[in-house]
């Protein structure tokens, strides 16, 4: 399913869902934002409103980072309680979602967002379709994308620096949770985070 037909399918779906839920998952470097800013512009050009939140604004400070049940758990760096309790469970119950999106320089939350329901909102970023979190969605999305080119991108946003990091900590931890929560078999659809050859 290509970029344009999965923004006509949530276009459609929108129809009957006025808050339509999206998560856009897949390990880092997929895809992922550049999949869901596409759909949002699209779907924003054909006259549906939509927003697109990071789970990247849900990751946790250090000084939370720093527990050990936080640091047990299946991305415990990302604080999914806080998106279901500030963003999913609002917007399901047909509210204005407000949540306070990380900042990451400052390594604290920062200003407050407001989310309106009545439109589609694509909740992006690894984890998000996590088992706890999925049954709030109406749709879910996989980005598949080979492990050496996501390794790559991820080095190239982030400096050669953090090549031992992302091979040694981030895909690990990711790997685990693909193990354990099965996003790519739930998904709804599964997409190519990569061109085609």
């Amino acid at each position: 399913m290509s970029p344009v037909q999965i923004a006509e399918r949530l276009a459609a779906l929108h129809r009957t869902h006025p808050t339509l839920l999206v998560a856009v998952d897949g390990a880092g470097g997929a895809g992922k934002s550049t999949l869901a800013n596409f759909v949002a512009q699209e779907l924003l050009g054909a006259g549906v409103l939509c927003e697109v939140i990071h789970f990247d604004d849900f990751y946790r400070p250090s000084a939370e980072r720093q527990s050990p049940l936080v640091a047990q758990q299946v991305g415990g760096d990302f604080d999914w309680q806080r998106l279901e309790r500030e963003v999913l469970l609002p917007l399901r119950a047909g509210q204005p979602a407000r949540y306070a999106r990380y900042d990451w320089g400052a390594d604290a939350l920062a200003e407050v967002h407001v989310v309106q329901p009545g439109q589609v909102v694509i909740v992006e970023g690894v984890y998000s379709s996590r088992l706890e979190l999925a049954p709030l969605y109406h749709l879910t999305i996989w980005v598949d994308c080979p492990r050496d080119l996501r390794l790559e991108r991820g080095v190239t946003r982030d400096g050669e620096s953090h090549r031992g990091w992302w091979e040694n900590t981030w895909m690990p931890a990711e790997d685990r949770y693909v193990q354990e929560h099965r996003p790519r078999e739930r998904a709804d659809i599964v997409v190519r985070g990569f061109p085609e050859p």
